[in-house]
């Protein structure tokens, strides 16, 4: 018997190569004979694919396939979770960063995409929770995490990456600007003029390889990395500590692992959060580890020499 496949499929994503590449890989699948049936959902607005992945009849299907960026994917596990869909998640990735695809090397061509869904090897990993939402990969909020939602589609279509260093480019003099945090754990309590904080569930988050040096995505923990006053002049020096991956030896920089956080602001201003590069919900909010949350499809890199 071949695979069923429940797609949800984001078209407009990555240059409208989306359609392409899923085209693609159900044609080497069906070559193999390795394929039964394979169910399509196209999204066209904010969450229809949280929407169907919440609605799928987990015993038609063997394996979920979500088809888009990081806001896709996160939709698509918000949905899984929700729903309690116990099905292994596949990750087809043609947004423009794609944090978590990139750290677990997931393949992107049909060929080697369509292998590992043959393969059938899985992993199983954690998940963030905050509130009633989920995240993948990084919750975020302060000076940069805006950029992710100000971005105008067409400019991250045609652009990718760069169009995140442009767009922030234009908020470097906000530098300055701070968003006063209580962060409460079970240990500690920390009271924090933050310009920028990070809850990631990989090394990886917005470009950068090892931002969380200390991540792990099977150990029932976050990790917190919070940027306190910066100074104009000390900027580029902090970036330049991040992109070697040097940044914890600054005094700007806070950082410790943890199972469920309590955070507010003790300011008067909302201050919304960034989940996987989509706009989320303001705070206060309560985040936590839900571990051992996803089994992901994994390549098996034998099948793939």
């Amino acid at each position: 018997m071949g695979l069923r496949l429940k797609i949800i499929m984001n078209p407009s994503s990555g240059r409208e190569l989306a359609r392409a590449n899923v085209e693609d890989t159900i044609a080497y699948l069906t070559t193999q004979r390795a394929i039964e049936r394979a169910d399509i959902s196209y999204t066209a607005g904010p969450f229809d694919a949280t929407r169907y992945a919440m609605n799928i009849k987990a015993d038609e299907y063997d394996i979920v396939m979500a088809v888009g960026g990081d806001g896709t994917v996160n939709e698509v596990v918000t949905g899984m979770l929700r729903g309690n869909i116990d099905l292994p998640l596949a990750i087809y990735t043609s947004g423009t960063v794609n944090d978590f695809a990139s750290f677990m090397k997931l393949p992107s061509e049909p060929s080697d995409f369509a292998r590992m869904l043959m393969s059938h090897k899985t992993v199983t990993v954690d998940c963030g929770k905050v509130n009633d939402r989920y995240f993948l990969n990084v919750l975020a909020g302060g000076l940069l995490s805006a950029v992710a939602y100000k971005v105008p589609s067409d400019l991250k279509t045609n652009l990718g990456p760069v169009a995140y260093w442009i767009e922030g480019l234009k908020e470097i003099n906000s530098i300055t600007k701070t968003i006063p945090l209580r962060l409460t754990t079970d240990k500690e309590e920390y009271d924090i003029d933050a310009t920028m904080f990070l809850i990631s569930n990989t090394r990886s988050v917005g470009g950068f390889k090892n931002l969380m040096l200390d991540a792990d995505l099977h150990d029932g923990l976050l990790d917190v990395l919070v940027i306190s006053k910066v100074k104009y002049t000390d900027a580029i020096p902090l970036l330049n500590k991040i992109a070697i991956g040097e940044h914890l030896e600054s005094d700007k920089v806070i950082y410790f692992q943890t199972g469920k956080l309590e955070m507010t602001t003790t300011g008067d201003k909302d201050v919304t959060l960034d989940i996987d590069g989509e706009e989320g919900p303001k705070l206060p909010a309560t985040i936590e580890c839900i571990r051992n949350a996803i089994r992901l499809v994994v390549p098996n890199e034998e099948e793939l020499l």
